[in-house]
């Protein structure tokens, strides 16, 4: 039995992989089901355990990952976005480094333990915080698969493994390599437990139901029917859902909030930071339903709150502590103020300041309580589960060790 995070795990009696689909909003399995494009799945979720479960806010790939990975929320893990503003330093960083983390993973203790442990991620952005701690194991992104090494990364060699080129950040086979090694890592290695970890790339630019996000979801069935096949239990989850953030001209539904306090309150009394913000903004131009504000001394934050609750478009402000509390955030790493923009609408800093040249397809994006709905789909099936529980995507591996097996 392992305890991690005042939770207990119990050791895998078979191989055990956990699957994150970056941006998987429910109705992406619902509509590429119903389209027969996932013959696996269907019988899965007919046989198996299906769920809908709740990812954290804010509803980015950084804080629900580690919460994955950690089996607790962001108050406790800390990382609460994919970017902050630093008071310390006074800086605007990304929360890529493992020094934001206050809680170990789940994999630094199964390795301490003697599992053998196999991470894969999409994006290079997520690959030191999912591998802190480990004592040994494999662990790398399919963006950097050919800079890996057996120092660093606990394998040489992943093109020839997987035998497949090296793919393009912004694409679909960026998964798809994600899920090629997953199978080729199970079959040479046998680790006792795998996490893949995908990128959100077709549900920025795709609907449900469309012909490219079914083809999408068809790739992914077909390696998960694989793992089955080879004795897996597999748990399949997400960091969030995804929504259109389009105005009814079909450009983005976008709120400034820089500009908004910049002419209420005056440049310099206000610091609008945008969490969705990382190294991969061309498919939505760092447009988020989330952000949070920094006031300068003196502000009215209660006025400021109430006037930005009536803009068209935003769902709710809320006050530091409330926020803290009721989205379990840690309360020193956000703003005064935590706004959160309705299902079709996002929140920007200054309209100058959004690139969005890059984007050829009407806005997709997420971040908001919108967003926070995510599948929760084990491929046993396990009586006497609570329906009226809420369930929450950082579930996945309680239910995949202690219950599927």
């Amino acid at each position: 039995m392992l305890s991690v995070n005042h939770r207990n795990y119990k050791k895998p009696r078979q191989p055990t992989v956990v699957v994150c689909i970056d941006g998987c909003e429910p109705d992406y399995v619902a509509q590429a089901v119903a389209a027969d494009r996932m013959p696996w799945l269907k019988a899965i979720l007919a046989a198996g355990t299906a769920l809908v479960a709740h990812g954290v806010v804010p509803s980015f790939t950084n804080p629900n990952n580690v919460s994955i990975v950690t089996g607790v929320p962001p108050s406790v893990h800390g990382i609460c976005g994919n970017y902050l503003y630093d008071p310390e330093s006074q800086r605007e960083v990304m929360m890529n480094d493992p020094k934001w983390l206050r809680a170990p993973t789940l994999f630094a203790a199964m390795s301490e333990a003697g599992l053998s442990v196999a991470i894969v991620t999409a994006k290079d952005k997520l690959r030191q915080l999912l591998g802190h701690g480990m004592k040994r194991g494999i662990c790398f992104s399919a963006e950097k698969a050919d800079q890996v090494s057996q120092q660093t990364h606990g394998i040489e060699d992943v093109l020839h493994l997987v035998d497949r080129p090296l793919p393009d950040v912004y694409s679909a086979d960026l998964s798809a390599f994600v899920f090629a090694s997953g199978l080729a890592l199970m079959r040479t290695q046998s680790p006792d437990v795998m996490y893949l970890s995908t990128t959100d790339y077709i549900q920025h630019k795709y609907a449900p139901g469309s012909d490219a996000a079914n083809a999408f979801y068809q790739m992914m069935d077909y390696y998960l029917a694989q793992l089955d096949a080879m004795g897996c239990v597999i748990a399949i989850t997400a960091d969030h859902g995804m929504n259109a953030k389009v105005a009814m001209n079909g450009k983005p539904d976008v709120i400034y909030l820089q500009d908004w306090f910049d002419q209420h309150c005056g440049p310099g009394q206000a610091r609008v930071i945008l969490p969705i913000t990382d190294p991969y903004v061309v498919h939505h131009g760092a447009l988020g339903s989330f952000a949070t504000v920094y006031l300068a001394a003196g502000a009215k934050h209660d006025a400021l709150r109430q006037a930005l609750e009536g803009l068209r478009g935003m769902d709710r402000v809320l006050a530091r502590e409330d926020a803290a509390a009721e989205f379990e955030l840690p309360a020193d790493r956000i703003g005064d103020l935590v706004c959160l923009a309705a299902r079709f609408t996002v929140i920007g800093t200054s309209a100058s300041r959004h690139d969005l040249s890059g984007l050829d397809a009407p806005l997709r994006s997420h971040g908001g309580a919108s967003e926070q709905a995510v599948p929760l789909i084990i491929n046993r099936p396990i009586p006497g589960l609570d329906p009226h529980r809420r369930w929450r995507n950082f579930d996945a591996f309680d239910l995949a060790l202690n219950h599927a097996q």
